[in-house]
């Protein structure tokens, strides 16, 4: 159990909750001084005593049961998601897992088979270690070797490329915490977090929510210095080591699917020439 990690989550996920929202009024009360929930108001929605959750959140605790961490969850009104991020806090400490950071020969031969498709690989630290012509033609940030949390936080031409940029950061933190899930020993991953910590006030706020979420599918709208916006819909699938195979396509017979053709046969032009 990593006792620091599991009291900095309980602290972050308590003060997103609003007194109102677990049917407590705070209305007019000038005392109130801290964001979201108190420690004793939690606890007793969670049926523990404040003493025993104060220890908690001071990363003094003993491990808690099964029962404890359910009625937390219930309390800080946790997703799935987050309840099991919750219950990998309170275990023992994981085998670290393993990381690849370079895609396989076969992997990189579908990718290029995928002419008009835009599909990128990346790995549990959000690097790309593979994507075809085309991604890369879509959005720079795809070209291999990039760090997608380095590119959405520190690179203002990634900023320009996603239309709603609000969203692409909080789904890319979110989705980082899920890939990483309790691993503290990676230096790499030290390394990361400290350095966007440090040059990114959007990405300190969002790592301290403690977001958990695995996006699977969805739709993201790209703005491309020719062809303008292109909106497409993505799935993201898990392969071998923690790395994720993303593919993107557009709605059938859709002003969306003609750029795509467009920017397919750039991205063929571009290679020719090369």
């Amino acid at each position: 159990m990593d006792d620091a990690a599991l009291a900095e989550f309980l602290r972050a996920r308590r003060a997103l909750v609003r007194p109102k929202d677990v049917g407590l009024d705070d209305a007019g009360d000038a005392r109130r001084r801290v964001t979201g929930l108190r420690r004793e108001e939690l606890a007793l929605l969670a049926g523990v005593s404040a003493d025993y959750y104060v220890r908690l959140e001071q990363g003094r605790g003993h491990r808690p049961s099964e029962s404890v961490l359910e009625s937390l969850a219930r309390a800080l009104r946790l997703d799935e998601e987050l309840t099991e991020h919750l219950y990998a806090l309170a275990r023992p400490a994981p085998i670290a897992t393993r990381t690849r950071e370079r895609v396989s020969d076969t992997v990189q031969e579908l990718l290029d088979a995928w002419t008009t498709t835009p599909a990128t690989v990346t790995s549990r630290r959000m690097n790309v270690v593979g994507s075809n012509a085309l991604a890369c033609e879509l959005a720079p940030c795809y070209v291999p070797g990039t760090n997608l949390l380095r590119a959405v936080f520190l690179d203002p031409g990634t900023r320009e490329t996603h239309v709603d940029w609000n969203a692409a950061a909080s789904d890319a933190v979110a989705n980082f915490r899920a890939r990483i899930g309790t691993e503290r020993d990676d230096p790499e991953l030290t390394e990361l977090i400290g350095e966007l910590s440090l040059r990114s006030q959007e990405f300190r706020e969002l790592w301290a929510r403690h977001d958990v979420h695995t996006t699977t599918a969805g739709a993201k709208s790209f703005r491309h210095p020719e062809l303008g916006v292109i909106s497409l819909r993505f799935h993201a699938m898990p392969l071998e080591d923690g790395q994720v195979l993303t593919v993107h396509h557009a709605r059938p017979g859709s002003p969306d699917e003609q750029s795509l053709a467009l920017l397919a046969t750039m991205a063929a032009t571009r290679r020719r020439s090369h």
